[in-house]
């Protein structure tokens, strides 16, 4: 059996899925096989694995560390928020249920057999899992019939390291007052701590560091530089998006409440010319804008009235008398059409939802979702795509006969008979470098990007980073 560590962090967003795509790449530069882990993670922004699930895009990055294929083992437990109180559960890469977050605590005791199960598979395969903790373990209140965390820990004997996150002030306070709350038997998992996200000098901590030390009796392993690229990796958060040249070909992309599967922008911010803008809830579309894309939603009705609700609708119509683009992806190709029926109320309510009235078509809620890699060619250019379908929804009308792409020769989305307009459900078309250069071609952009030579480079950058900061050989020697 493989041996194991946990990274858990002192709270959300402190670096800990950066971190563990460093190690993994570290240890894989070792020699080691090494797979990453999350037991429960909470994202719209889902990848599809090779055994036909789904997983957060974070564990997707991981595995690539790793230089694996994306599996549901590598995050059994997925929480997909629908509502400000409510999430489908999808376990082991399979929709289980939907839950209100009051009555999740309830099911969690279920679960933990689903986390130990693909935990124990991963051990079995590899050398190493590296797995990350979601969240703090000082939110002690959660703590009972925790899987995420020290609950996890606990029951699968894995050491912790804990995770500070610098950048953000009290990291002092996040270590130590960590300890404070922890339970004893909890915290005598906790093997030691490290500093991230430090800008500037890091030996300006030392007196810090040593603090912690001596608070703590923890065992420190090392104080991480920001790493300034970790902006050209996949984002798992549609705010670390925007980005790409200062100039060039203008594209928006409006930023719902409930967005899901935003990896179609990463491609985007790295491209010097292309200008990639997120259009937050409150402000205007940019009236200079080339293209605009309507996202991926979890909840395409509910975001449908969201967008509205910001005047966007307005502005949209204004962007296309304009002769602006306009592309829709997934639930943004469902919001171009002319209305959204669910009958069942598979999103929410029973009802139906008009439509933004740019594409002739409708779409119907059914209850079965569609999970699948596919491939396909781009209509308009020929260019070959590869992209992953992952949605509800059955959609048809008039505009079905200009297809978007080619699937196995039956057509997949639609396009206005201007060809301004476009609906599709492919997501991560972008990734591919010859649609990209084909599509942006179209538009009046040029493109010269190798995305996935750059990601891997990215990969390597950031394991060089690790390994000059960290005490990794100390780190993996915790390892049990």
């Amino acid at each position: 059996m493989a041996r194991a560590l946990m990274i858990q962090g002192c709270g959300s967003n402190v670096g800990k899925s950066m971190l563990v795509a460093g190690l993994c790449r570290a240890a894989r530069r070792r020699g080691l096989s090494v797979a990453p882990f999350k037991p429960q993670n909470m994202s719209n922004n889902a990848a599809v694995t090779v055994d036909g699930g789904e997983i957060g895009r974070a564990q997707a990055l991981q595995a690539l560390a790793c230089g694996l294929e994306p599996h549901t083992d590598m995050n059994p437990v997925l929480l997909k928020p629908e509502t400000d109180v409510g999430a489908q559960v999808v376990v082991q890469g399979k929709r289980l249920t939907t839950v209100k977050a009051r009555d999740y605590g309830a099911l969690k005791p279920q679960l933990l057999g689903a986390v130990l199960e693909s935990f124990n598979r991963l051990k079995a395969a590899h050398d190493l899992v590296i797995v990350e903790g979601a969240g703090s373990p000082a939110e002690v209140n959660l703590r009972q019939g925790d899987i995420a965390n020290m609950g996890f820990a606990r029951a699968a004997d894995v050491p912790v390291v804990l995770t500070g996150d610098i950048d953000r002030g009290g990291v002092i306070a996040q270590i130590v007052g960590t300890q404070a709350v922890l339970d004893p038997e909890d915290a005598a998992l906790v093997a030691g701590f490290l500093i991230n996200k430090f800008r500037g000098d890091p030996r300006l901590f030392d007196d810090g560091y040593r603090l912690i030390e001596a608070r703590t009796r923890w065992r420190g392993f090392g104080v991480l530089p920001w790493f300034a690229e970790a902006g050209k990796l996949p984002a798992e958060d549609a705010l670390d998006l925007s980005g790409g040249g200062r100039t060039g070909l203008h594209v928006a992309c409006l930023a719902l409440s409930r967005i899901a599967n935003f990896d179609d922008l990463d491609p985007l911010k790295l491209e010097s010319g292309v200008r990639l803008t997120m259009v937050r809830a409150g402000q205007p579309l940019p009236g200079d804008v080339d293209l605009l894309i309507i996202p991926g939603s979890k909840s395409t009705r509910g975001d449908l009235a969201f967008l509205r609700a910001q005047g966007w609708a307005i502005d949209i119509a204004a962007h296309v008398r304009r002769g602006g683009h306009v592309l829709g992806i997934c639930g943004g190709y469902q919001m171009l059409g002319r209305l959204i029926r669910d009958p069942q109320g598979i999103e929410g309510g029973a009802g139906d939802s008009e439509g933004l009235g740019l594409l002739d078509v409708e779409t119907v809620m059914t209850p079965d979702k569609r999970l699948t890699r596919t491939s396909a060619t781009h209509a308009a250019t020929g260019a070959a795509m590869e992209g992953y379908e992952i949605h509800i929804g059955r959609t048809d009308g008039p505009d079905r006969e200009r297809p978007f792409a080619q699937v196995d020769g039956h057509p997949e989305g639609a396009v206005s008979a201007d060809g301004r307009i476009m609906g599709s459900y492919l997501h991560g078309m972008f990734t591919g470098d010859a649609f990209r250069a084909a599509f942006l071609h179209r538009l009046g952009a040029t493109s010269a990007l190798g995305y996935g030579a750059e990601v891997e480079a990215v990969l390597e950058r950031l394991a060089d980073h690790v390994e000059a900061h960290l005490d990794v050989l100390g780190l993996f020697g915790l390892a049990r």
